[in-house]
């Protein structure tokens, strides 16, 4: 079992490296974060983009903070939580990390009006769901078996539900 200060510290790396990359090194060298005209001509893309990015931070970072905390691991396949990570906005969709990395690029792509970041979204978001399906649910119901099994059954995997999943045993609330 690792400590939390270590699955912690792993995850913040983790979090500049990979989400940092992806999110924010790549559009930042498509765009220069340079703001161009808006998309289409219209400005209130804008304000989209920016809504975007301002409700993708925050759940990548309570993501990040749960996998240290309560799976005490990481979401970096070379150190895996210790336990299945289904508290939090992981009641509602299973995988709101890639959702909140993906809302960020396009959050950005809106803000600078800059399509060649918005195609990386796309590039991002076709590469995401290959990684989920071919490796990291394969990987998860071998680690967690019938626990992930039913956690499958009863949250979606990139769309987010309406009620929150209580887990084996506990009944579905609505806004838990």
């Amino acid at each position: 079992m690792k400590s939390r200060l270590t699955s912690a510290l792993a995850s913040a790396l983790f979090l500049v490296i990979a989400p940092g990359t992806v999110a924010g090194y790549v559009p930042w060298l498509l765009s220069g974060w340079h703001v161009e005209p808006p998309l289409l001509g219209w400005p209130w893309l804008r304000g989209f983009g920016v809504l975007l990015l301002a409700a993708g931070l925050p759940v990548l970072l309570d993501s990040f903070a749960r996998f240290a905390l309560v799976g005490q691991g990481t979401p970096a396949p070379v150190m895996p939580t210790d336990r299945l990570v289904v508290s939090g906005l992981y009641r509602y969709v299973r995988n709101p990390i890639y959702l909140a990395v993906l809302a960020i690029i396009v959050g950005q792509g809106l803000l600078f009006g800059s399509a060649g970041v918005l195609v990386w979204a796309g590039v991002v978001a076709a590469a995401c769901h290959a990684f989920v399906v071919g490796y990291e649910e394969p990987t998860l119901r071998r680690r967690y078996r019938g626990d992930y099994d039913t956690y499958c059954a009863a949250v979606r995997r990139w769309w987010p539900g309406w009620r929150s999943w209580r887990g084996p045993g506990e009944p579905w609330t609505a806004g838990r």
